[in-house]
């Protein structure tokens, strides 16, 4: 199963449900995508916690207006098909996980994950 996709989707159906927050299981690279969409303003806080011995990430949703901030997520590359952009969406770079304006401004390429919008 494609952890990222599971991610982006749980991220885009709790906010379509009104919910104020999400957990899911901790990893590095989830943490890393979550830091980027909260400097982007998509989530509002980012939490690592244990819950029965495990590491858990919990991340809080954003709403104008009442409205989600993620309103459609779209999967770019995938385990069967990588998809490599030059400065674009947001990225898995050599210099970590960056959204495309960050990507821009380090002037660096790499796979595209996914679309926010």
């Amino acid at each position: 199963m494609d952890s990222i996709s599971n991610m982006i989707i749980m991220l885009k159906n709790a906010n379509l449900a009104g919910k104020e927050s999400i957990s899911l299981p901790y990893s590095k690279m989830k943490n890393a995508i979550a830091e980027c969409l909260k400097k982007e303003g998509y989530v509002s806080k980012i939490s690592k916690k244990i819950k029965k011995n495990l590491p858990i990430l919990e991340i809080g949703l954003i709403y104008t207006n009442k409205k989600p901030k993620i309103m459609e997520v779209e999967r770019i590359s995938k385990q069967s098909r990588r998809v490599y952009f030059k400065m674009k969406d947001i990225l898995s770079t050599p210099k970590g996980i960056l959204s495309g304006k960050e990507a821009r401004k380090e002037q660096v390429g790499g796979e595209a994950l996914f679309r926010v919008y």
